[in-house]
Order: structure tokens, then C-alpha cells, then sequence
């Protein structure tokens, strides 16, 4: 079922994804996190969620992520919003569409209702971590980590010292990123768009305080609200019965707004 494209952004840069082509259908979007690629259950369960309803489908890897061209240190909430945004003008067109952000998806979803607001028919956010550079990284760092990465520009934070303490990866942190992230401000921001926005968050996740999902919801005054805890949930929310509840929930959102 894995039948991964590459889009040619330029002579230099191609973005690798997944889809499900339809002329003139709903498209469901999924964004992924920080760090992470299109290799994994969730886009694949949202891919298999389209065909079966016969609905078109992207899922994006941001340039430097996954199997994306470029470097990872070299991008930034700008870039990987305007990957986006090329992409779906690309490949989804004038179609309306569905996002999914997962993580800092949610984030990059956010900015897109900045070029799309008339496209996008509903919002979902899963463990949501907008502005989560300067909130969760840069405000813990320690002065050491902090004049690391302002002296040599960049700093190998590691699972003790980024996002959460249990983690094992290793985030290389520059200081054009925190930079750009605070350029990227979207929580204090309203969007006034009548749709339909679900956020969903794990119980336990360890990595972003379900407060994030909250604040994210408070930005749509005007849309159908929901907030949806997780029972024992983590932060990525992969495992069968979360991934069954996220589908449950966005097929909610697919008839209400076919």
C-alpha cells in the first residue's frame, strides 16, 4: 500500500509523499511532527480511511525530514509551512480539504489557514504542540544549552534536556529555528472560520501538556469545539485504539461537511 512520490520543488529540492488522487473529492491532509516522517501507522491508517471512502489524500514530509531533500538544520517553521503550501496547491488544488496536524502538524496546519481558510472544512489536532520551540524547548534549556546554541548557533539537545525526559531521540536545536519559531506566534491569533475543529490529546502524554490542545480550540470562536482526552494516551497516539477513536472522530467531521 506504500506508494511514496516525490515533488520537485525546485532543481535542488523534492518533498516525498503520500496520496490518494481525486479530481473533484474532499482531500484529508495529514501533517506530521517534529522530526518525524510518513513511514509510520498514522498516515498510513488515514490513507486506508480514504480509499475505503473514497476520498483524496496527502500526507507531506517537510524538506529535511524523512526521506524529504535537505538538511533538517536548515529549516524552520517558515519553510516547512511553505512545503505545505506548495504542496497542496500542487497536488490537492482547488479541492476542499480536511487537516490532520500531529505535533508541530498542528502547528503547520494552523498557518495554513492563512492561504487556504476557504478550502479547510475541518481541523484535527492530535497531542497539538503549536509554539512549542520557545514554550517547551527554549524556556527549559539551561544557560549552558541556551549559550550553546546562541554562540555556535546550534546545540544536540538529548532526550533529557528537549521535550520530554523519557525520550531517546537527539534533536539538533539551532538558533535560526527558536529564532524563526517566534516569528511564527499562531496562540494569539483568532481564525474565524465555521468549521469543524477536533483536538485530541493523550492523558499521559509526557512530551506537550494537553493545555497546548486547549489553547489551540480557544482560536476558533466561531467553530464546533471539541476536546477529546485520550484515555492512557500518549503523545503520538499510533497505537490501534487511539488510531480508532482519531478515525472515529474525523469520519464525524467527513459527513458532516460532505
Amino acid at each position: 500500500m506504500k506508494k511514496f512520490k516525490y515533488l520537485k520543488i525546485s532543481n535542488t529540492k523534492k518533498l516525498r509523499y503520500l496520496d490518494n488522487y481525486f479530481k473533484k473529492k474532499l482531500y484529508i491532509i495529514f501533517l506530521p511532527g517534529f522530526m518525524s516522517d510518513i513511514d509510520g501507522k498514522k498516515p498510513l491508517a488515514f490513507k486506508r480511511y480514504a480509499i475505503k471512502n473514497k476520498l483524496g489524500f496527502l500526507a507531506i514530509e517537510y524538506s529535511g525530514h524523512g526521506k524529504s531533500s535537505g538538511k533538517f538544520t536548515k529549516g524552520n517553521i517558515t519553510k516547512w509551512t511553505n512545503d505545505v503550501k506548495i504542496s497542496i496547491k500542487k497536488i490537492v488544488k482547488k479541492n476542499k480539504f480536511i487537516l490532520i496536524g500531529s505535533s508541530m502538524g498542528a502547528w503547520i496546519s494552523i498557518n495554513q489557514f492563512k492561504f487556504y481558510k476557504n478550502q479547510i472544512l475541518g481541523f484535527v489536532g492530535i497531542g497539538s504542540a503549536p509554539e512549542f520551540l520557545d514554550r517547551l524547548m527554549w524556556k527549559k534549556f539551561s544557560k549552558k544549552i541556551k549559550k550553546e546554541i546562541i554562540n555556535k548557533g546550534i546545540s544536540i539537545i538529548t532526550h533529557g534536556d528537549a521535550m520530554s525526559k523519557k525520550r531517546q531521540n537527539q534533536y539538533p536545536i539551532t538558533h535560526q529555528l527558536i529564532k524563526d519559531g517566534r516569528k511564527n506566534k499562531v496562540l494569539s491569533r483568532k481564525v474565524k472560520s465555521r468549521i469543524i475543529v477536533t483536538m485530541i490529546h493523550g492523558e499521559n502524554d509526557e512530551v506537550v501538556p494537553i493545555t497546548f490542545s486547549k489553547k489551540v480550540i480557544s482560536l476558533f470562536p466561531f467553530a464546533k469545539k471539541k476536546l477529546i482526552i485520550i484515555k492512557n494516551g500518549d503523545h503520538s497516539l499510533s497505537n490501534r485504539a487511539p488510531l480508532k477513536r482519531i478515525i472515529k472522530e474525523l469520519d464525524i467531521i467527513v459527513k458532516d461537511v460532505i
